[in-house]
């Protein structure tokens, strides 16, 4: 089941999210800069613009990302009890992520497979795959996320 949302692309934001990973080249953290593109990660910062992000807060509802519940929820009672972590993730590319645009993030499920862990039992791994394309539709960057559910909880 795919999803979409809108993500706009400021010069501040470009800035302080390379100034929070330590990146100090002038070309990342300069918003006043002619040259100006995103840090390699950055389109990750799109999840907060994403309504169905399970770690954006919304008032009034337990916040998923608040610190309160370790990350990873419990399957319900009778499958399994395992959490699931982050494993990679992988951007491609396409052309630069540079200030003034919105993009189009358009998120999908990729591949799944499986494979017997050595302590959590059937490890579950499974790919999302978001697509940001600009105002013109041209694809600017690809985004690979790849999560993994253990049958069991690891302690």
């Amino acid at each position: 089941m795919a999803r979409s949302y809108r993500f706009p692309v400021e010069a501040g934001h470009m800035a302080l999210f390379a100034r929070s990973l330590g990146d100090t080249h002038p070309q990342h953290t300069d918003p006043f800069a002619d040259d100006l593109v995103a840090a390699p990660t950055f389109t990750q910062a799109a999840d907060h613009y994403d309504p169905d992000y399970d770690r954006r807060p919304h008032p009034g509802e337990d916040w998923y990302g608040s610190g309160r519940e370790p990350i990873g929820k419990a399957p319900p009672p009778g499958e399994g009890g395992g959490l699931g972590f982050h494993a990679e993730q992988e951007f491609e590319y396409h052309q630069p992520v540079v200030p003034g645009e919105i993009l189009t993030a358009s998120v999908s499920p990729g591949r799944r497979w499986e494979k017997q862990g050595r302590r959590g039992g059937n490890l579950t791994f499974t790919e999302t795959v978001t697509e940001f394309r600009n105002e013109a539709g041209e694809l600017v960057v690809t985004a690979r996320f790849i999560g993994v559910g253990t049958e069991k909880q690891v302690t």
